[in-house]
């Protein structure tokens, strides 16, 4: 018989990078991920999964160090930085079609195929309880797409509403998967664990609070 119990996401943005997708954390941004690892270090976790980018994988990196027995590092391609899906008109309603469809005028077609597939991939590892000795806790680094895409995909939202993309450096997102019932977003781009000087950041400015 299957074991299934209840299971906990944490998905984290990435902290605060230099620019560039080859480019690494900035000073401040080495500090939001101390501070995330910090934060999520109480908790029985024995990998950390990250995106392939260096800025995903640094802060992979530096929040492992604040464990007391430091978890592994794993990247997964799906947990990357990509458009999940590109809607057509009709799937948007009236009053904000002009608006995503411009957010998202500049993606090819390989990147909407490719953006798809991952996204596809993303549900498939990432969401769920935990099944078959799955782990009950899962702790994954990832961009502000892939977490509106989750997020959009436990709330059972329709695949565009994964727009906007609104998430800040090292900001934490949980998901609690049930056995018997809906998944609940517990925590949403919580940036508690911040001090005022590193909140923020990589957050529009007009939606600050």
């Amino acid at each position: 018989m299957a074991l299934e119990t209840t299971r906990l996401l944490y998905l984290a943005r990435h902290a605060e990078p230099e620019g560039g997708d080859s480019s690494g954390l900035t000073s401040n941004g080495a500090r939001q991920a101390e501070y995330l690892g910090r934060r999520l270090a109480p908790l029985a976790v024995g990998r950390i999964t990250h995106g392939p980018l260096p800025r995903a994988a640094e802060t992979a990196r530096v929040m492992a160090e604040q464990f007391d027995q430091m978890p592994s590092l794993s990247e997964l391609d799906a947990a990357g930085d990509y458009v999940p899906h590109v809607p057509g008109r009709d799937e948007l309603p009236d009053a904000w079609a002009d608006a995503v469809l411009s957010f998202m005028g500049d993606v090819s077609q390989d990147e909407v195929a490719h953006g798809a597939t991952l996204g596809a991939r993303a549900v498939d590892l990432l969401a769920g309880p935990a099944v078959d000795g799955r782990e009950p806790v899962d702790v994954v680094v990832t961009h502000a797409f892939t977490i509106g895409w989750l997020v959009r995909h436990a709330l059972d939202a329709p695949a565009w509403r994964w727009f906007p993309p609104n998430q800040c450096h090292a900001g934490l997102t949980v998901i609690r998967y049930e056995v018997d019932g809906p998944p609940s977003v517990v925590v949403a781009n919580d940036i508690a664990h911040l001090p005022t000087e590193l909140q923020w950041t990589g957050f529009p400015m007009h939606l600050r609070l």
